[in-house]
């Protein structure tokens, strides 16, 4: 079984149904309105475990209901929960996610908690980061403690991935103690200064990564597919599955934690693993929420054999 290690969010979830964004100044009905468990991190960890990944979270919630609801969900989850610590002075990140007629979303995240986790916390971790396949990070916690949970992996020979969401200036330490990025399209564009229009842009991001010290890419690309260049793989595209979107909440973490729980530490079965990882996401997209709308394997499996009998 493979063992991931997440370090990352943990946030509630409000889901807030429109029919179209407000112009400013306007109000709008809400159509419908619900809570669920999530955060990027949190929502990663969950999908690579429902996929059958042996799965370990380092985090960081309030002292607060919230905060106890969530690690009884990961919990649940069958995720470890040891390094997930309790801080007193700030309440459990929380995120309000405005999902429209369309099937598009905004999401406005409160950090909370989230943006507590030290670095004595992540050293306590060392000997679980050591005794994983793969550690997995994101931008909602401080990227320092990213730099650190990355360079103990690496000395550990342990296989990093970085999600660099939302987007922002990614420090040099980070890049260079990353072995694979998997960024947006957008994302992508925001990092390298290169617009993502077609394949030939798409090696040009790689390229540009390669320059920056990380030697293996995949971005993904909403409803299109995703996009690989690795150096035991070679480099191509993965289209998506066809399916009707109902909340795309989720999908991008479900792909990464799907795809953690199938990949090989030197990604060699790469295309592989991305249409797992693209099936599992194309699942989430159909149902509403984040968490509670991430697939299991036997759900992941029960679309993959009803695809191939058609």
């Amino acid at each position: 079984m493979v063992k991931v290690m997440v370090l990352g969010s943990i946030n509630v979830d409000t889901i807030l149904q429109l029919s179209r964004v407000a112009v400013p100044g306007e109000t709008l009905a809400v159509n419908e309105k619900s809570n669920a468990a999530g955060g990027k991190g949190a929502n990663q960890a969950v999908a690579a475990a429902r996929a059958g990944a042996d799965t370990a979270f380092i985090g960081k919630v309030g002292k607060d209901d919230l905060g106890n609801k969530m690690l009884k969900t990961l919990q649940k989850n069958n995720i470890d929960t040891t390094h997930i610590a309790e801080d007193k002075k700030h309440g459990t990140g929380s995120a309000t996610i405005l999902v429209y007629g369309d099937g598009q979303n905004n999401i406005l995240v409160y950090g909370g908690a989230n943006q507590e986790v030290t670095l004595t916390e992540v050293k306590a971790a060392k000997s679980q980061i050591a005794a994983s396949d793969f550690l997995i990070t994101q931008f909602e916690t401080p990227q320092e403690d990213a730099v650190l949970a990355f360079q103990i992996a690496k000395e550990n020979h342990v296989t990093t991935i970085l999600n660099p969401a939302p987007a922002s200036e990614i420090s040099p330490d980070l890049l260079k103690v990353t072995d694979l990025i998997i960024p947006n399209e957008t994302e992508s564009a925001t990092l390298t200064g290169i617009e993502v229009t077609d394949e030939a842009s798409m090696d040009a991001n790689a390229a540009k990564f390669r320059e920056m010290g990380v030697k293996n890419l995949i971005i993904t690309i909403g409803d299109k597919g995703a996009y690989y260049n690795t150096e035991s793989a070679g480099h191509g595209f993965v289209p998506a599955y066809k399916v009707h979107a109902v909340d795309p909440t989720a999908a991008g973490d479900t792909f990464i934690g799907a795809l953690s729980s199938q990949l090989k530490p030197d990604l060699s079965n790469v295309k592989e693993a991305l249409m797992f990882a693209q099936r599992a996401s194309s699942l989430t997209v159909q149902k509403l929420g984040a968490m509670p709308s991430i697939p299991t394997l036997a759900e992941i499996n029960a679309a993959q054999e009803k695809d191939e009998e058609k």
